[in-house]
């Protein structure tokens, strides 16, 4: 079989999954599974899951057979000591483990979602266009949880949660399958965006929904949630918000998806191994805080800071 013949039958493939996740009803269909996993009868699915996804069990925070479904299995916390949270005020983190997609410069108030496809800042952010002029000219980064990752986010630099926008939408898979081949999926799908008052300036922790994500939820609000029935956008503001250090747990994903996060221009330098396709561990230097406007220089411990990250 040539390469050019591979190549066809791989698009015929991909046209045909494409057209079968279109007709499926995402959400009602998200919804039922959520349901499901999230009861006892969902618990002999545990092993073979585990097994099917080889996720890691070992760094689980209690063993496979004390778990009583396969949400809470998902939702595991991680061992005491899987994880080491990068020290330094000025270090960014990554708040999750997963697969960096994408990630770059905000340019026209436009992402880059995959080769040759991207996607409107102003769409994702829900229509909220003082926040687009904010995060443009910024820099993103997008990193694709996978089923057998660890699923709860933290923060990526200590601050203090200000403000969130939950944007409803459909949810088509966030696989390479559906970043490849379905056109503004970030922008289509659901999502539930915490800002954060930090050194940095605001970041956006953007927690984008896919199939079978039953819901994702945050720590600073019990009642916030996604994929809920006739959906609206909300806009709310965190009052008296709590401030979360750095590593400290933000939300979680029942079932997995994608995270993005947004900086404002100028604000803060990527570690220069960032990669697409690089696998990042929660609590792993991504980055550091570049010195604020007006700032006196900073100290022999922030240039330290700075050099960690090369």
């Amino acid at each position: 079989m040539t390469s050019e013949w591979k190549e066809c039958c791989s698009r015929m493939s991909d046209r045909l999954k494409l057209v079968m996740i279109k007709i499926l009803p995402k959400k009602t269909f998200s919804r039922i599974i959520g349901r499901f996993a999230q009861s006892r009868a969902s618990r002999p699915l545990i092993r073979p899951y585990a097994k099917f996804f080889k996720v890691d069990v070992s760094q689980a925070e209690k063993p496979i057979h004390q778990y009583m479904s396969l949400s809470e299995f998902f939702t595991r916390r991680l061992k005491e000591g899987a994880r080491t949270v990068a020290e330094g005020s000025r270090v960014l983190i990554s708040p999750v483990d997963g697969r960096i997609s994408e990630f770059g410069t905000i340019t026209n108030k436009t992402l880059l979602q995959a080769k040759g496809v991207s996607y409107s800042l102003l769409e994702l952010l829900g229509g909220d266009e003082e926040r687009a002029r904010r995060y443009d000219g910024g820099v993103f980064l997008t990193i694709y949880l996978s089923p057998k990752d660890y699923h709860r986010i933290h923060m990526p630099l200590a601050g203090t949660v200000t403000h969130y926008t939950y944007v409803p939408g459909t949810l088509f898979p966030v696989n390479p399958l559906g970043v490849r081949c379905v056109a503004g999926l970030f922008a289509k799908n659901e999502r539930l965006i915490t800002y954060i008052d930090t050194q940095a300036g605001e970041i956006a922790v953007v927690k984008v929904g896919a199939t079978i994500v039953g819901s994702v939820r945050v720590v600073y609000d019990e009642t916030l949630t996604t994929n809920v029935k006739q959906g609206m956008t909300v806009k709310g503001t965190v009052e008296k918000g709590p401030f979360l250090a750095k590593g400290d747990e933000l939300g979680l994903f029942q079932f997995g998806s994608t995270v993005i996060l947004l900086f404002e221009p100028d604000a803060i330098e990527l570690n220069p191994r960032i990669k697409t396709g690089e696998f990042l561990h929660f609590g792993e230097a991504i980055g550091v805080v570049k010195k604020a406007s007006g700032e006196a220089d900073g100290t022999e411990e922030e240039a330290n800071q700075r050099n960690s990250i090369t």
